[in-house]
């Protein structure tokens, strides 16, 4: 717990460098990717609406089979930091249980996983479209696929894949190490919130702002379940139903922005 980086011999300055590596490595370059991205928007001739960030696209048009060798790599190395984190964790004779990121309660953070996604999915469509009504947020392309066997499961799998590297990184590890260097609670729930809306700033404001406010709810309830188990859940299930739902609904329905 708190105390355990003590007992290991680690110190606060150790944990720190540790902390901020891992962040470079991972989320906190994102970050800064994304804010160089928004920028770019914002000094670029037309109003951000008429922008499109596309989040899942194609690495080698009209080559399938290198383009689906592509797909695999990148969702399977962007998972490294997570095994990096689990290493740091399992130093402390914990692993990423201590996080909450185990089978030990599986239906559980089934059920509150999906009740999460439920609620904050109808919410954040809501938000996304008014955002973009009024011009503070770039068109979201979920994706952008060649029409081929390996689509979905490829979608299925980039969602699960950004659902473990954000909750275990952003809430269950961050906060762990936050608690340890002795940030206060509001202060952590502040630092974790904001470098959740600050990788979604190519989206525009309204991704900044709506990423931050789930940051928040996700941050009260890791401190109420003491798991981030339930989070992966909810933040898989919401962007399988964007991802997934795009590809379905894209250009057959009149409410869906499409570029």
């Amino acid at each position: 717990m708190a105390g355990s980086f003590s007992e290991a011999g680690l110190s606060r300055r150790f944990l720190r460098d540790e902390t901020l590596l891992v962040l470079a490595l991972s989320l906190g370059a994102s970050g800064v990717s994304a804010l160089i991205s928004f920028v770019g928007s914002v000094t670029r001739p037309g109003g951000l609406k008429d922008q499109a960030a596309t989040l899942n696209s194609s690495a080698a048009p009209g080559r399938p089979w290198l383009d689906l060798a592509w797909q695999l790599f990148g969702i399977t190395t962007a998972l490294v930091p997570v095994a990096l984190v689990a290493h740091f964790l399992l130093r402390e004779g914990s692993g990423l249980r201590a996080i909450g990121f185990d089978r030990s309660r599986p239906w559980p953070d089934l059920g509150r996983g999906t009740v999460v996604a439920a609620v904050i999915g109808s919410t954040g469509i809501a938000f996304y479209l008014a955002a973009r009504g009024l011009g503070f947020n770039l068109t979201v392309v979920p994706e952008d696929l060649p029409d081929v066997w390996w689509k979905y499961p490829v979608l299925v799998l980039s969602a699960l894949q950004n659902s473990v590297l954000e909750e275990v990184i952003v809430v269950g590890y961050l906060l762990r190490r936050l608690d340890q260097l002795g940030w206060t609670p509001t202060a952590a729930l502040a630092g974790s919130s904001v470098l959740r809306g600050s990788y979604h700033l190519y989206q525009g404001i309204g991704g900044f702002v709506g990423n931050m406010a789930m940051g928040v709810v996700f941050v009260l309830l890791y401190r109420r379940w003491g798991r981030v188990g339930p989070l992966v859940v909810a933040h898989s299930l919401l962007d399988i139903g964007a991802f997934v739902g795009y590809a379905l609904l894209a250009g057959k329905v009149g409410w869906l922005p499409t570029a």
